[in-house]
């Protein structure tokens, strides 16, 4: 196939694709997510679990997508389109594309608003506002937020005007210059907190817990955590690495790349491990507080310790710069498909995809309000959900359409292109690394993101019941 050229532009080096694909995988995931689910499931030897499924899901499937997207140098649904019509198989395959752009959209009408949460909490840090609170008055902090639907408007309008202004000034100029900035901005930021943590009494223990190896705490649940984050931690399947690949140089090693950004993104969740640990231990608080770590458990630490007001604001413009990377590459699919296929300028296409994401985040908004007629309360997986519309959005991109993209492209990428054309692209070097990835991507890494899928459902539950006696003779 003759090289493409995308129409939208192109990174001006490998290591500008690998900044915006590591700012698109580093985001509230690894600095929210990533310490509480440690914490919940025991430290050190989740993390291994962590690392292996990195290494067997993350990595093949992140090489597919970037190889995808550069093959085909256009929005991901076109690219697919394309691509499978190359190959000799049907056009619908483009559906693969259409479900990551879809996802990927879906998933910033909430994330938007999650981070307007961080934005609006860099002005409470900086203000003095949990200086001195109390566990129930930093609550109440929070619910306040919560509750005013005119403030959560606000910042969501915000930062998604941010998101829109970084989007419409094109890849080189906007995308590019943005992460040069942001990525290493939020790395010095890490280390400044990571500084203060090393300083403080609770370091050794944070540490400690971060790298004990006690795989008897670890459960069936902890293992299918790490393997469901593992592959979002790298925002795989939801159109954004693709369409980052379609702009990556033909002379850029697709694997070197890919280890680059992986290896990037778990030293940032590990990094923020050990800014969270040690504080929350310092203050004599729990590392298993679930989703409410950051912003409950983390500013109560911030409002008793020297500094406080300084470091909490540093924490919270960090975790605000880290969903800004992550969002610029959600939006980016949409706006090319826009471009491409309604002819329409990119500063339009911008405006109207930003303003569209939104409206529909605005249901998220009214999600978090009493007697909202879009609150209901329903059981997903066993845990209960009680924020209707929010819920049922995060449940349907997290735990339906992401995975189903992942196996999708996996099958594409495996089964549907010819070995020659995956060969050709991935330019790996020898035989058996090639063979090595081609029987990841074929087998391995869809087999264990169906298990993901078969958990989540219950179905996989009468099976792990009939094994797990056997587990735990060998545990023991």
């Amino acid at each position: 196939m003759a090289t493409k050229t995308s129409i939208h532009g192109a990174w001006s080096s490998r290591w500008a694709f690998i900044l915006a694909a590591t700012g698109s995988a580093v985001g509230l995931g690894n600095i929210w997510k990533f310490p509480y689910i440690t914490g919940e499931n025991g430290g050190g030897a989740f993390v291994i679990v962590y690392l292996f499924c990195i290494a067997i899901i993350g990595v093949p499937i992140m090489m597919a997508e970037i190889m995808l997207g550069r093959r085909g140098r256009q929005s991901p649904i076109n690219t697919m389109h394309t691509l499978a019509i190359e190959s000799g198989h049907h056009p619908g395959w483009k559906f693969i594309g259409i479900l990551g752009v879809l996802a990927g959209f879906l998933i910033l009408s909430y994330y938007s608003v999650i981070a307007g949460w961080s934005l609006a909490y860099i002005f409470r840090a900086g203000a003095g506002a949990f200086t001195g609170q109390t566990p129930t008055g930093i609550e109440a902090i929070f619910d306040s937020l919560l509750g005013n639907p005119e403030a959560l408007l606000g910042w969501h309008t915000l930062f998604m005007a941010m998101t829109v202004i970084v989007i419409a000034r094109g890849v080189k100029h906007g995308l590019e210059r943005a992460v040069k900035f942001l990525m290493p901005a939020l790395l010095i930021l890490m280390l400044i907190l990571v500084g203060y943590a090393i300083n403080t009494n609770s370091f050794g223990k944070g540490v400690s817990f971060l790298f004990n190896l006690n795989f008897s705490d670890l459960g069936w649940g902890a293992i299918l955590t790490a393997i469901g984050h593992a592959f979002f931690t790298l925002s795989l399947g939801m159109g954004a690495i693709m369409i980052y690949g379609a702009y990556l140089p033909k002379d850029a090693s697709i694997a070197k790349t890919t280890f680059t950004i992986a290896a990037a993104d778990t030293m940032i969740a590990l990094l923020a491990c050990l800014i969270v640990f040690p504080l929350v231990f310092e203050n004599g608080l729990k590392v298993g507080e679930g989703p409410g770590l950051v912003f409950v458990t983390l500013p109560l630490a911030f409002g008793k310790m020297d500094g406080g007001v300084f470091f909490g604001t540093l924490f919270f413009i960090l975790l605000t710069f880290a969903a800004w990377t992550s969002a610029i590459s959600l939006l980016e699919p949409v706006v090319t498909w826009l471009v491409e296929n309604k002819g329409l300028k990119r500063v339009t296409a911008s405006l109207i995809a930003g303003g569209v994401t939104w409206l529909v985040g605005v249901l998220t908004v009214f999600s978090f309000q009493k007697d909202s007629p879009i609150i209901f309360s329903f059981k997903f997986a066993g845990e209960q959900k009680s924020n209707g519309v929010f819920d049922i959005l995060d449940i349907l991109t997290a735990n339906i359409m992401l995975p189903v993209g992942g196996v999708l492209i996996a099958v594409f990428a495996g089964w549907i292109m010819s070995r020659e054309a995956s060969r050709d692209e991935l330019e790996i070097g020898d035989g058996h690394t090639y063979n090595l990835w081609r029987v990841l991507v074929r087998f391995i890494s869809p087999a264990l993101i169906v298990i993901v899928i078969l958990k989540l459902t219950g179905l996989l539950d009468p099976i792990i019941y009939l094994f797990t006696p056997i587990v735990d003779m060998f545990r023991s």
